[in-house]
C-alpha cells in the first residue's frame, strides 16, 4: 500500500531494547521474567514491524527463537527431586538483558553533555529566565509502534477495509509533517493522524515519521515516561524539497 517503501530498523534500537522495554512497560521483575507473556508480546510486535515492511535485522528473528526456545523449556515438566539443580532457563536471557542495560547507561552517561542541547526546551512563549525549561525524554522506536498500535485499535473497521484509487505515498506524507511543523513549535503523535480517512493513508504517515527520524530532521520525546508524544523540527528542516530528496534516496 506504500510501494514497497523500507525504513531501516537498524538505525534505531534491537532486540533486547525491545524486551527491555517491554518489561518497563508491564513493570516485570527482570529476574523473575513471565516468559510465556513477554514472547507473546515479542512477536506482535514483530508481526506489526513485518507488515509495516520495516527492514528487520536478523537478531530479532534469533531472539524470537530463542524465546520460544526458553518458553518450551519452561513448560517442561521438572522432577521433584531435580528441581533445586535445574537451572533457570530464563537465566542466560537474564544476564544478557542486565549486562547490555549496564553498557547502555554507561554509554547514555558519557553522551550527556553532547546531547544537553535537544534535552531541554523552553516553553513557548516565555520570556527568557521566567519559566522552567522542559526535561524530555527521548522515544524509543518500540514506544512509536506502541503509540501507533493504538491508533490502529482506534481506527474504524469498515475504514481499514477500504482501498483507494487515489495512492498515498510515504513521500507526499514527508511534505505533509514538514508543512506542519514549520507552522508549529510542536505537534503530537496523535494529532498526525487526525484527518486520515484509509488505511494506507495511516501507514504512509507513520512510515513518514520514521524516516524523518531517521534523517535527523525529527525529535520524538516525551516530558515522562509513557506520557505524550511530541515531535519537535530540527534545524536541519529547510523546506519539503530537502526532505523529500533525503528521504527517497535509497530508502525503496
Amino acid at each position: 500500500m506504500t510501494g514497497e517503501y523500507r525504513v531501516r530498523l537498524e538505525i534505531f534500537e534491537g532486540p533486547i531494547d525491545l524486551l527491555l522495554y517491554l518489561i518497563r512497560k508491564n513493570h516485570f521483575e527482570i529476574f523473575d521474567i513471565p516468559i510465556s507473556t513477554i514472547t507473546e508480546q515479542y512477536l506482535q510486535y514483530l508481526d506489526l514491524m513485518k507488515n509495516l515492511n520495516l527492514d528487520i535485522a536478523g537478531e530479532f528473528l534469533k531472539m524470537a527463537a530463542s524465546l520460544m526456545e526458553i518458553k518450551s523449556k519452561t513448560l517442561l515438566p521438572v522432577e521433584e527431586e531435580k528441581s533445586e539443580e535445574t537451572a533457570d532457563p530464563r537465566s542466560e536471557l537474564v544476564q544478557r538483558l542486565l549486562e547490555y542495560q549496564r553498557f547502555k547507561d554507561a554509554a547514555e552517561r558519557l553522551s550527556e553533555k553532547s546531547q544537553l542541547g535537544w534535552h531541554t526546551f523552553t516553553r513557548k512563549g516565555a520570556p527568557a529566565g521566567s519559566e522552567p525549561s522542559e526535561e524530555v525524554i527521548e522515544v524509543s522506536i518500540f514506544e512509536l509502534l506502541d503509540a501507533f498500535k493504538k491508533i490502529l485499535e482506534k481506527f474504524p473497521s469498515e475504514m481499514v477495509q477500504e482501498i483507494s484509487r487515489d495512492k498515498i505515498t510515504v513521500a507526499q506524507k514527508i511534505d505533509e509533517v514538514v508543512e506542519k511543523l514549520k507552522n508549529s513549535d510542536r505537534l503530537r503523535f496523535m494529532d498526525l493522524f487526525q484527518d486520515a480517512g484509509q488505511l494506507q493513508e495511516i501507514i504512509a504517515t507513520f512510515l513518514a515519521l520514521l524516516e524523518l527520524i531517521r534523517l535527523k530532521l525529527l525529535k520524538v520525546v516525551q516530558l515522562e515516561e509513557f506520557g505524550t508524544i511530541w515531535l519537535y523540527s530540527t534545524e536541519k528542516i529547510k523546506g519539503a524539497d530537502i526532505v523529500k530528496e533525503g528521504a527517497l534516496n535509497g530508502s525503496q
